[in-house]
């Protein structure tokens, strides 16, 4: 009666040994991943994404430290906003419900992936 009350105890350690054991197993190889990648830093390629707005442009700048440019986009994009009355009897100061706010300047955001 004894050793079927202590048969899932058995089970129970049983499973719990063998699982550690499992774990220490699959730690060798990631510490072994970790090392090849410290031995070669200089192989890797250094990426950055930057964006220029309504007008601004300091790439020049990226490329005299050396970045290469390695994709050019542009999109319009919205660089102020103005708030304008929604119809011609309204008081946008003392109404607060009946302010529009809308685009005033549009310009171009300019997005570049560089490369070192």
């Amino acid at each position: 009666m004894k050793i079927i009350k202590q048969f899932p105890q058995l089970i129970l350690i049983a499973i719990l040994v063998s699982s550690c054991r499992t774990s220490i197993n699959k730690e060798y190889p990631i510490k072994n991943l970790e090392k090849n990648t410290n031995e070669n830093p200089s192989s890797e390629k250094k990426r950055m994404e930057i964006n220029f707005s309504c007008g601004e442009n300091g790439i020049k700048e990226y490329l005299d430290d050396g970045w290469n440019i390695l994709k050019e986009d542009s999109q319009e994009k919205i660089c102020t906003w103005k708030s304008v009355p929604a119809t011609k009897d309204c008081n946008m100061e003392k109404d607060k419900g009946c302010k529009i706010t809308m685009p005033d300047k549009i310009g171009e955001e300019k997005i570049y992936l560089l490369e070192k």
